[in-house]
């Protein structure tokens, strides 16, 4: 159940960023209550997360996903267009991820 918590949390945490942009500094009410009830949830869930996995890896995991989520969020639903430095970056924060799944020894299965 930790990755499928894992999988929830980081699902919870786009939805909130997603709708933070959406809330236009907090003055839209209905992007601003899924914001604060998005990112509740995703704490929630990384807390359950935090009791199996190391706080390292499942923050690695969540921050990476989530950004590359973001950016496509960004891109189908915010038209933002990512500049070629960007791409390189998030393929590296991928990149990053991938290690620590498949050659660290640090993670929990």
């Amino acid at each position: 159940m930790t990755f499928v918590y894992l999988v929830l949390a980081i699902v919870a945490e786009v939805i909130a960023t997603s709708a933070l942009k959406a809330s236009m500094g907090f003055t839209r009410p209905l992007p601003s209550v899924v914001v604060v009830v998005g990112y509740g949830l995703a704490f929630y869930l990384l807390s359950l997360v935090l009791r199996t996995l190391p706080v390292g890896v499942a923050y690695a995991i969540w921050a990476g996903l989530g950004i590359v989520l973001v950016t496509l969020v960004g891109i189908v639903a915010f038209g933002e267009k990512p500049d070629l430095p960007a791409v390189v970056g998030i393929s590296l924060i991928v990149a990053g991820v991938v290690m620590l799944q498949v050659f660290s020894k640090m993670n929990v299965h």
